[in-house]
């Protein structure tokens, strides 16, 4: 009984330290949600693109006008700020069931070491797109947003880690097959999120 009791007491010890120094907060749901605004976003983007393409050998030669640039530019605007606002719900909702603070000193690191990679790569793709360098721009964002979460990850569940791992791995691909930035867009950004948020869903989350 005594070993018992030992046992329990290490494991409230173990699970105080991890609710002091990670933010677990995050929902499974919100990365579902995100991977399918991210793929409502790229058929959006496919069918203001490449309407009009009936060669596939001609999918990666398309001209885009300066006007495609801001209706672009608008969906993915659109698509982050859903993808943000479903985080933000599902995320204090989950800290409220678990009585936890969704605004504390850990989720402020969490954010902080997340928007530092991001906000880097933010600023540098669009000067890329000011320079009408538009090739290189689905690359860099898979790069840049798979650093950032490998960079917040130690502040979190650890999925994040390989959910990072996973985005940059894609974003190097995808230089090795520039002009088809829009697939591993929704390669990335929809199917590994939504892969990811259900895997977290069902370990974290499912009670």
């Amino acid at each position: 009984m005594e070993n018992k009791n030992y046992l329990e007491d290490l494991k409230d010890i173990k699970n105080l330290m991890n609710h002091s120094t990670k933010f677990l907060s995050l929902s499974g749901i919100s990365g579902i949600l995100a991977g399918v605004y991210c793929l409502v976003g790229a058929y959006l983007a496919n069918q203001l693109i490449y309407a009009d393409v009936t060669d596939f050998e001609n999918y990666n030669r398309i001209l885009i006008t300066q006007s495609t640039i801001f209706k672009l530019l608008a969906i993915a605007v659109t698509v982050v700020l859903l993808s943000l606002f479903t985080a933000i719900y599902f995320s204090n909702k989950k800290a409220k069931e678990n009585n936890l603070q969704l605004w504390n000193a850990t989720s402020k690191r969490l954010l902080i070491n997340f928007m530092i990679p991001l906000a880097t790569g933010g600023f540098f793709i669009l000067f890329l797109i000011e320079k009408e360098i538009l090739v290189l721009v689905a690359p860099l964002t898979l790069l840049f947003y798979g650093l950032a979460c490998v960079n917040a990850s130690k502040y979190t569940l650890g999925d994040i880690r390989y959910l990072g791992i996973t985005m940059i791995l894609l974003g190097l691909l995808s230089t090795w097959f520039l002009g088809y930035g829009l697939v591993f867009w929704a390669l990335g950004f929809g199917i590994c999120h939504i892969v990811y948020g259900g895997l977290m869903y069902f370990k974290y989350d499912r009670k």
